[in-house]
């Protein structure tokens, strides 16, 4: 309680006048004169304490303007200047998984034993159990001046350190933000939700193999008509499917442009159709792949330089993979169509996406090296085909404790606590996502199917070594042990159509024309597991 000088002083006067007339008939006029004096004199030093106390507590709120502000929570530890206009955040994420395969293969290319080990009667090499560090990702964001900040994520998992962010940005209003730098690809929907705060432990087709990952460029978004419609467009390197940049540059060139929008119409309403959000995203570049299978002329070699992907399962087995000899040549345009709506405990999510590749057959090396006769193109004539791939995907999860679900991951009602008896919360999950590669991917020119190699006689893809669909089933069991700590178990069953030789052919036996020798390959079915750490 604060001190109040003027009311002791008042008290002090006001005591000393009522006994005036006493002390008047007890003393002499000397005495009373004396005692006048010493009243004014308690007065004056009254008011001398009440002025540094007021000293002391414009001292103290000055101190508190200048003094920055420490935070440490469960969203991470930061320190900012009182005005909050400048601040450096501290966070990081962790997860540490398993992989158990009761079925499955982790090679779609003919190899000898030799060179893959011991091959399966099927000639795969099987997938292998793993123990893995999945993401290893400390950050570090801010701001200054309060409208400007950046973000650094590095990763250290894998076994070598990469950047995974790395960007500054302005944010002018909420309308319009600008970022530039490595980052998120605005385009798919569950690419945007955060690796700690995705449902299940491995992204679905629609973001590992169709859609961006990470790139390199501007982008420009913003939330409008009070955050009911999110946009953003951005001119960036361009990846391949499901590609995530280096931090160098585009390989030839040409950018690729990506725009998305979002639409939350509901969210101020109070009915079940707050949740829902809907929107669109796509991408478009005209990209020719680098075809470098030498050291002469150009870089070191380096396979993803062909402007072509990969694609692989839930289990991050590969399933498929272009020719040798295959390289982007044209447009590439993706398009993808995505929702989720949250309702209480519910959380639905669901995406498609379709990628339009245009595609050559290269020969071996360039005319400069000798790979080709002298002046001559390194695209073989009459190979280029355009070829559509999609996939899409639904996933559907359910807080039973009873929790609301989000974009943006979970807060128990009690965290996970043996002596206080809380258990966290309990999220059950479960997940249907398939891809579908064109048809043409494994025909030649003349529209039958064709084998691996050289030529004009031959196609993209073998279907003896390569998948042309893939079908995952996926359940799972999220326990929330409080906001920051997370325990998931996934299962996934995923049959493929084609991908492998009709048993009792040699391994060496490629694609025929009519795919007679083709059969499908085996089932994968896949446990993983993941403890993970967010703040």
């Amino acid at each position: 309680m604060k001190f109040n000088y003027s009311t002791f002083s008042l008290a002090l006067i006001t005591s000393g006048l009522i006994t005036l007339p006493a002390i008047s008939h007890a003393n002499d006029s000397a005495e009373l004169e004396d005692l006048r004096n010493l009243v004014q004199e308690l007065s004056q030093k009254v008011k001398i304490l009440e002025r540094k106390g007021e000293n002391n507590d414009e001292a103290a709120a000055a101190a508190k303007k200048e003094s920055p502000v420490i935070k440490a929570s469960s969203s991470g530890f930061s320190f900012a200047s009182p005005d909050g206009k400048n601040e450096i955040k501290f966070r990081g994420l962790l997860q540490a998984d398993h992989r158990h395969f009761s079925d499955g293969a982790n090679d779609v290319r003919g190899r000898s034993n030799e060179r893959a080990g011991n091959l399966n009667p099927d000639g795969f090499h099987s997938a292998e159990d793993t123990s893995l560090l999945r993401r290893v990702r400390p950050t570090i964001e801010g701001k200054v001046g309060g409208k400007y900040g950046f973000r650094f994520t590095p990763e250290f998992a894998g076994g070598s350190a990469s950047a995974v962010d790395a960007y500054v940005e302005a944010n002018l209003s909420p309308g319009l933000k600008i970022r530039a730098g490595k980052q998120k690809s605005i385009v798919g929907l569950e690419r945007l939700q955060g690796g700690g705060d995705i449902k299940f432990v491995e992204r679905s087709y629609v973001t590992n193999a169709i859609l961006p990952n990470r790139d390199l460029g501007v982008t420009v978004s913003g939330d409008l008509f009070e955050n009911k419609l999110n946009y953003g467009v951005g001119i960036v390197n361009g990846v391949a499917d499901g590609g995530n940049i280096s931090t160098g540059t585009e390989y030839n060139g040409e950018r690729e442009y990506t725009a998305r929008l979002f639409a939350t119409p509901f969210v101020d309403s109070a009915n079940a159709l707050s949740g829902l959000g809907f929107g669109i995203g796509a991408t478009w570049t005209d990209y020719t792949g680098e075809k470098n299978l030498n050291f002469t002329d150009t870089t070191a070699a380096d396979a993803t330089r062909n402007g072509l992907p990969s694609y692989v399962t839930e289990g991050q087995q590969t399933f498929f993979r272009y020719t040798s000899n295959a390289i982007a040549d044209g447009k590439r345009i993706r398009w993808s169509p995505q929702a989720n709506y949250y309702y209480g405990p519910l959380g639905v999510i669901a995406e498609y996406a379709r990628v339009s590749q245009d595609v050559s057959l290269a020969n071996n090396g360039s005319p400069a090296a000798g790979g080709a006769a002298a002046g001559a193109s390194v695209i073989t004539a009459g190979t280029h085909k355009n070829l559509k791939h999609d996939a899409w995907d639904v996933g559907v999860s359910y807080l039973i404790t009873g929790e609301d679900a989000s974009f943006k991951g979970v807060k128990p009602k009690q965290d996970f606590d043996l002596d206080k008896g809380g258990w966290g919360a309990w999220e059950l999950v479960a997940r249907y996502s398939e891809i579908n590669l064109d048809s043409d991917t494994f025909k030649n020119a003349a529209g039958v199917y064709a084998a691996e190699g050289s030529g004009i006689g031959n196609a993209f893809s073998d279907l003896t070594k390569s998948a042309k669909s893939a079908e995952t089933w996926t359940l799972g069991l999220n326990w929330y042990l409080n906001t920051n700590a997370k325990v998931s178990l996934n299962y996934a069953r995923t049959s493929f159509d084609c991908g492998a030789l009709r048993k009792g052919l040699a391994q060496t036996t490629n694609n025929n024309a009519s795919g007679s020798n083709v059969r499908d390959r085996e089932d994968e079915d896949a446990l993983l597991a993941r403890f993970q750490v967010a703040f």
